[in-house]
């Protein structure tokens, strides 16, 4: 089933991107020399990602460093270019049937200008996300149980999903990550999944386990998995996490301070080889007089979360598109793509996420780290 959606994805990206090229290549005045080191150029850069992703499981290097990072930042460029050619198509579909456009757009000057034209803004466009993505935000979120919690006023949270350590992700947003949310001095530190990028060999040269020993937090350090650790070798990301005073609750839950309930699920993905718990098997011999709060990486089936009378839950993946338009995509696909959500007595938090997926470039939304403070009834 993986190597068939693999190979789906591979087509489809190859096709996208001979769509681009067959539609460039037409810009460009043959008479200039300059197409021949435009066709090798742009297929090195087209291949540079998946080379490197491929490469740096037997070998890493600054060589397969280089490739990731060329190629990520290509997955940006292409959704962009790929929209710009698509919208010049439609424009020409129609000047094909009504004839509005003047003869000057047919002529060499012309398409040479709207070739430099398209490459300077989109250029412009994926460094204005690249600034994006490495500066995240604090977003602040307060919410009000009517739940006591033997005596605790109030529970003070720093949230983060979707981190993505790896090649991309690495010392210096991690040293970002792990100091802002030092600054916020929260009772609790979770992490709804995705902390790694797949890969843990990354991870591990780079030493990045050892930047999150720093987090501090007097009832913990929690985290779930997500579909990146499935896909990377959940088994291995979950041992080097926990090695590195990350507590991790796979279908499980445990008590806190006897004042709250805090249940771990396992990412969709466990359903490919074998089976996660259903909500109501996770909280057998819980006190439902006592808040529950619930972390679980992909937002789906909100319902079948508020019938089983979970007061909190906090998710992520969806990163809300990530690249503009995709968020369309994501408000599509989940009944909340980003941000609050109340159905009946249980609240949903979805972020953003911190980090990226591919591109480390974010257009339309601020990567972010949530504070989240939630009161309880005296």
């Amino acid at each position: 089933m993986f190597v068939l959606f693999f190979s789906i994805v591979l087509l489809v990206y190859f096709l996208i991107n001979y769509y681009i090229y067959v539609r460039g290549i037409q810009l460009v005045n043959p008479s200039t020399g300059f197409l021949p080191w435009l066709k090798v150029g742009f297929w090195v850069v087209v291949w540079s990602y998946i080379l490197g992703r491929v490469i740096e499981r037997f070998h890493i290097s600054y060589f397969t460093d280089a490739l990731t990072w060329t190629g990520s930042f290509w997955l940006a460029a292409m959704l962009y270019f790929f929209l710009l050619v698509l919208v010049i198509d439609l424009v020409r579909l129609s000047d094909h049937f009504i004839g509005f456009l003047p003869q000057a757009v047919y002529t060499w000057k012309f398409k040479t200008g709207l070739l430099v034209t398209s490459i300077v803004v989109i250029f412009l466009t994926i460094v204005a996300g690249h600034i994006n993505a490495i500066n995240p935000k604090i977003r602040k979120l307060t919410i009000e149980l009517d739940k006591s919690a033997n005596g605790l006023k109030e529970l003070k949270i720093a949230l983060a999903t979707d981190i993505h350590m790896g090649t991309v992700i690495g010392p210096r947003r991690m040293n970002i990550l792990v100091n802002k949310m030092g600054e916020l001095k929260p009772d609790i530190i979770l992490f709804a999944g995705d902390v790694v990028d797949e890969d843990l060999e990354p991870v591990i040269r780079h030493n990045l386990g050892e930047v999150l020993t720093r987090l501090k937090a007097p009832m913990g350090v929690y985290a779930i998995t997500g579909n990146h650790e499935y896909i990377g070798g959940v088994s291995k990301a979950v041992a080097y996490l926990e090695a590195h005073n990350i507590i991790f609750l796979r279908d499980t839950t445990v008590k806190i301070a006897d004042a709250f309930y805090l249940a771990g699920r396992e990412d969709r993905s466990k359903n490919s080889s074998g089976r996660r718990k259903e909500i109501s098997e996770m909280l057998q011999g819980t006190d439902p007089s006592l808040p529950i709060i619930m972390m679980d990486h992909q937002p789906f089936e909100l319902n079948k979360v508020e019938a089983a009378g979970v007061d909190v839950q906090f998710s992520g993946h969806t990163h809300h598109g990530q690249l503009w338009p995709l968020n369309y995509i994501t408000q599509a696909m989940f009944e909340v793509s980003m941000g609050y959500l109340k159905k009946g007595n249980s609240h949903f938090y979805v972020s953003n996420g911190f980090g990226s997926w591919g591109p480390p470039v974010r257009i339309g939304n601020r990567p972010e780290i949530v504070e989240v403070t939630i009161k309880f009834r005296d």
